[in-house]
Formats: structure tokens, sequence, C-alpha cells
């Protein structure tokens, strides 16, 4: 084979990692770092969070088709470290957000969010879904009540229903955030800050004073405490498996005592049992009697074979 043949197969095999790369940043918006400290995952959830219509092809849109199956493949790679959640949404289908944040909730790795731009309406849960938040100081998050659009039946049902789909929201945010209930619901039902609407827009310090979200922050901070999770999480399951393999010592060690201190009892009373007969062959009477009637029975009989 030529020099130059190597040269041209080198060169198409960097031509198409080339584009494997471009293809999947384009596609998913993933970037893959080869020598990062650790191998985590960065997720976007950018514009406006596709339901179960599609919405209009000019409109920027995360579909939570797309999403759920890549999160539970994210779950299952064990080549992933951690999950870095991006958001700048505005919001979207209440029942779609809710969802993939009950499933980014749920996840074993280390999760963090962190909210650049906007993360407004449904876009809270995203960002309080992971085990630890951060905003921007120029970010908003808009919060407001529960929105239906299309033709709704004026009936008291109607506004049952949005109110319990207003307590799932609340439930959850409360759950995984440091923001009471009350004050949540407080801040959705404010009605002297938004002209057209009912809500309240709180920017990146005050959504940190509410407890909304953990830390300010940006990028570099967000990665580095994900970093510090990954650690820890591999320190605890190195702990946990040192104790176990202890526990396991241990049981086998007090297994083996129990057996022996067994053996020594049983000899012990065997022991008892001769030392028992010996003395009663010592001191009884009967037992001596009848020692000296063998011991004759037995001379008797060598002097008639003799």
């Amino acid at each position: 084979m030529n020099k130059d043949n190597i040269t041209n197969n080198e060169q198409t095999d960097e031509e198409n990692e080339e584009q494997a790369v471009t293809c999947q940043v384009s596609d998913n918006g993933i970037f893959a770092s080869e020598n990062a400290k650790h191998n985590i995952h960065c997720l976007n959830v950018i514009g406006q969070i596709e339901g179960h219509y599609i919405l209009p092809p000019q409109n920027k849109t995360t579909k939570y088709e797309h999403i759920m199956p890549a999160l539970v493949a994210i779950e299952q790679d064990m080549s992933i470290d951690g999950l870095l959640i991006i958001l700048n949404t505005v919001g979207g289908d209440v029942e779609a957000g809710l969802a993939i944040s009950e499933l980014i909730a749920g996840m074993s790795k280390p999760t963090v969010s962190i909210v650049v731009g906007g993360g407004h309406s449904i876009g809270v849960p995203l960002a309080v879904s992971a085990r630890k938040s951060f905003i921007v100081p120029s970010a908003t998050m808009t919060i407001h009540p529960v929105r239906m659009n299309g033709l709704l039946l004026g009936i008291p049902q109607t506004l049952s229903y949005f109110e319990r789909m207003q307590e799932r929201i609340i439930n959850f945010v409360s759950k995984n955030s440091r923001i009471k209930p009350e004050r949540f619901r407080e801040l959705m039902m404010k009605k002297d800050e938004l002209v057209m609407d009912v809500g309240s827009v709180l920017d990146g310090e005050t959504a940190v004073n509410e407890g909304l979200i953990d830390s300010l922050g940006g990028l570099s901070d967000a990665v580095q405490c994900l970093y510090s999770l990954i650690e820890q999480q591999k320190t605890d399951k190195e702990s946990t498996k040192r104790t176990k393999y202890s526990t396991g010592k241990t049981v086998s060690k007090k297994r083996t005592s129990s057996a022996t201190a067994k053996t020594d009892t049983k000899t012990a009373g065997k022991g008892k049992a001769t030392a028992r007969v010996s003395t009663f062959r010592e001191y009884h009477p009967s037992a001596q009697r009848a020692e000296m009637r063998a011991k004759r029975g037995a001379e008797n009989v060598s002097d008639r074979c003799r």
C-alpha cells in the first residue's frame, strides 16, 4: 500500500468523524468533549415545549418525544457521569413539561440545571427538577397561573380542573426547591406586576432570594458543581462497597467462632461424661464389685487355657 493511499484514508476517517460530530450538534445540540474531567451530557431545553400538537415550523421547540427517550438512555449509559440541563425556554405544554421534570427528578445520576435567558412558565419546574439549580444574573423567570387556549366550557368543573393542575405544579416546585407553597402561590397570583396577565417576573438574584433557585452563577459554576456531585457519588459508592465487604467478613467470623464454640462444647460434654463414668467406678461399691468379678473370671479363663 502506498503512502498516498494511507494519507487519503486517514483524511477520509477524520472527515467522517467531523461530519458525525457536526450531525450530532445540528440534530441534538450535543457536543461530546473527549478531554473533560468527567463525561457529562448536555441537554438543551429551548424555545417552546411542544405537547400533543405540532407547533408551526417557524417556532423553536423542544419535543418531549425526543427528550424522554434521551433521558432514559442517559440514565442507563455507564459512560455518562452526569447531566447538565441548559434552559432558555418561554414555557409551553404543561403536562409535557411536568412529565420531563418528573423524569429528571427521578434520575439516579447527578443533575445540574442552569437558567440562561429565561425559564418561564413550565420552565420553572424544569429548572428545579435537578439536584442543584443555577441562574445567571440577567435571566428571568415568569410565574403565572395555568392558561388554556381554544374553546372552553364556562362551568365550575373547568375552573376546578385548572386549580388541580396548578396544585400539581405548586407541589412539585415546593418539593424540589426551598420556596414555600404559600409564597409560590402568592407570586403566581400577583396582580400589580404584569400588565396583561396575573403573576410575577423574577430576575436571577430575586429567584435565589425567594428560594426558587439554589445559586446565582454561570456555566463554570454549574460544571464545577456537577463535578463535585459526581465525585461525591463515586465516593459514596466506594464507601458502601467497603461497608458491605467488612460486614460480610464480620458475619463469616461470627459463624466460624460459633461453630468452634459448638465443637468445644461437644468435646467438653464428652469429657464430662467420661469423667462422670470414671468417678462412678471409683466411688460406687457395686461398680467396684463388678470389676473384681470380671478380673477373677478372666484369671480363671486364663488358668484353664494353660
